[in-house]
């Protein structure tokens, strides 16, 4: 079998495997907490055969057990899994149409209104900043920063960790028009960096399209060929999170490949051709208040208009204020009593529960909820206050209870307020008379217990400065012996600066005493340290062989090239180095000027600090007379 047929033939092994596909998705959920089931199964299988094929595994299984003993193989197949696919400004026509809808919602805000945006599957944050560009073009950098939110996530936390570095490369940023490129990035290397002020407006943050609440009261919301990844159920999910999300005369953005063309219930078109579309008011029916509530199984066989009469009659006549909040954490049904006690509107059904202020004032119900849904007991509160619209103060005592569906499972939750005023205001008032009664036999009795404790407080008051005195005398006292420290220690640098100062001086006149001597000197004097290197060269030797001193100071005396014999020389100077004896000779050299002249040069040893050096001692034919022998 050839190799290609292998490969096809494990393929079709794979493809055969959809309970193999389906445990390899259970484990990555379990695992990192993202479920994959909601994707279209063929798109997930192409990428994971393509990991599998690129660590040579053969079956789903064996790639499981692959991914147990190796999970930093886990990052890469998400990595493969999920696509980040961006740019600035992608689809420029596209772009411009949303500007125009978005300029135009502005422009019917009151001016300082705040704009929410939702950037949904952000991924490395290009279409967020994107959205962050244009609002600066439209409204301006300070009103950006004052007005606007925008909200970018996704659930590939190492996309967003990019996103938030927010630097890119010059080849990201090669569809950015060159005024915008120079007017918000700062070029930072081989790389461009975004603007701190546009960084600011712009939170991301990991969501899950399928499993989180969405993001509410959305007035731009991008979501670009996200959608396409997801089946159909997935598809209807997202898109009915995206309906809440979107604020009444919000705009919704999508990418090319997503149409809604069966989902015209839930948003219409604002153009078509450019994936624009507006929110569709819509209220939820009474089926599906229903099935919220008992899942997707419930579904009355009577008609919608029978169910809601009985419903209303039997919900509506209960003489408590009375709501439901299903498993979805959203508000389903609520009566008359409730509407007209807890300031709810018919719009607020459908609405997460927790956007309403009612489930956090005046006393938090989201606990309350959680808490009856755990235990599956009912949860009580009493003696709530609350103040009416018309500013009246009323109590009410609460009751949250969970509802079981016929198979005994939680379904939702009722809240039950019932109007106690007029009982706690008797209870109020019998314990006001109890405690003015009280009072005066505690009055006199309480009057002792003050000046008591008045003259217990003076006492521990002069206490409290008798010890915060000695405290203040303690750290005195350590500041005064940490500044004597520092004095001393100042004291002992000046004398090693004065030290210094004074060694300087020394050297400097001995340094000058010294050029003074090998100045005067009739002869050409040249002083080698122990590795034949030249220390000093007086004028004498500049006049007879033309090099200065600045030319020959730290050479090798045998490397120069001079009218002196260095050969001949050679031999003395070794001579003295070793052996510490003087040497004297005569030899024939041509001068600076191309003159032949007799010289006589004298070797005379040198101690020094590192070791044994040597002096050299010159003096030509022309009536000048060798300096005396060291």
């Amino acid at each position: 079998m050839s190799g290609e047929e292998k490969v096809q033939g494990e393929a079709a092994h794979v493809e055969d495997d959809p309970h193999g596909l389906e445990a390899l998705l259970e484990h990555l959920q379990r695992s990192r907490g993202l479920d994959f089931r909601g994707y279209k199964r063929a798109s997930l299988a192409r990428r994971i055969r393509r990991r599998m094929t690129m660590l040579d595994v053969g079956t789903y299984g064996d790639y499981l057990d692959f991914l147990q003993v190796h999970p930093d193989e886990i990052p890469q197949l998400f990595n493969m899994l999920l696509i980040n696919v961006t740019g600035f400004f992608r689809d420029p026509a596209a772009w411009a149409a949303l500007t125009t809808r978005v300029e135009a919602l502005l422009a019917a805000r009151p001016p300082e209104a705040q704009i929410r945006v939702w950037s949904a599957g952000a991924a490395t944050g290009e279409e967020a900043y994107t959205l962050a560009m244009m609002l600066a073009e439209l409204m301006g950098i300070e009103a950006l920063a004052r007005r606007v939110k925008i909200y970018a996530t996704d659930v590939d936390e190492d996309a967003l960790n990019v996103a938030r570095l927010a630097t890119y490369s010059a080849r990201a940023v090669e569809s950015l028009p060159p005024e915008l490129l120079a007017k918000y990035f700062t070029p930072s290397g081989s790389s461009f960096a975004l603007h701190k002020d546009l960084r600011r407006v712009v939170l991301f943050g990991r969501h899950d399209l399928l499993q989180d609440a969405p993001i509410s009261r959305i007035d731009v919301l991008v979501c670009r060929n996200t959608l396409m990844y997801f089946n159909a159920e997935a598809q209807t999910r997202v898109l009915h999170h995206l309906h809440f999300a979107l604020a009444p005369d919000g705009v919704l953005f999508l990418g090319k490949a997503e149409t809604l063309l069966t989902h015209l219930n839930l948003f219409t078109p604002l153009d078509l051709k450019l994936r624009l579309f507006g929110r569709t008011a819509r209220t939820l029916r009474t089926k599906e208040r229903l099935a919220l509530l008992d899942g997707p199984t419930m579904r009355p066989d009577v008609p919608d208009e029978g169910v809601e009469r009985v419903w209303r009659a039997a919900f509506d006549g209960v003489p408590m204020a009375s709501m439901v909040v299903d498993l979805s954490g959203r508000l389903a049904l609520m009566n008359r009593r409730a509407a007209s006690l807890l300031g709810l509107h018919q719009q607020d059904l459908g609405r997460p529960f927790h956007d309403l202020e009612i489930s956090y004032r005046p006393v938090d119900l989201r606990t309350l909820i959680d808490q009856a849904r755990s235990t599956r007991r009912v949860s009580s509160v009493k003696a709530i206050e609350r103040v009416l619209p018309d500013g009246e103060r009323t109590s009410l005592d609460l009751e949250v209870s969970p509802l079981f569906s016929p198979s005994g499972m939680v379904v939702g939750t009722q809240i039950t307020f019932a109007d106690s005023t007029q009982v706690h205001l008797l209870h109020d008032e019998l314990k006001k008379l109890g405690a003015e009664l009280a009072a005066s036999h505690e009055e006199l009795q309480s009057t002792g217990e003050e000046l008591e404790t008045i003259n217990e407080e003076l006492q521990s008051t002069v206490e409290e400065l008798e010890t915060t005195n000695e405290e203040l005398q303690s750290t005195n006292e350590e500041l005064e012996t940490m500044n004597e420290e520092l004095q001393s220690s100042n004291e002992e640098l000046q004398a090693m600066n004065d030290e210094l100062r004074a060694r300087g001086v020394e050297v400097g006149q001995a340094n000058g005493f010294l050029r003074s001597i090998l100045g005067s000197m009739q002869c050409g004097v040249a002083v080698l340290d122990p590795g034949l290197l030249v220390k000093a060269w007086n004028h004498r030797m500049e006049d007879l062989w033309g090099l200065r001193a600045a030319e020959v100071e730290g050479k090798h005396f045998l490397s120069l090239d001079i009218g002196l014999s260095i050969d001949d020389l050679r031999g003395p100077i070794r001579a003295v180095l070793a052996e510490d004896e003087a040497a004297e000779l005569s030899l024939d050299c041509i001068n600076r000027r191309g003159k032949a002249v007799r010289c006589r040069v004298s070797v005379q040893p040198l101690a020094l600090h590192d070791g044994q050096g040597a002096i050299l001692i010159v003096n030509d034919d022309e009536g000048r007379s060798p300096a005396p022998a060291a």
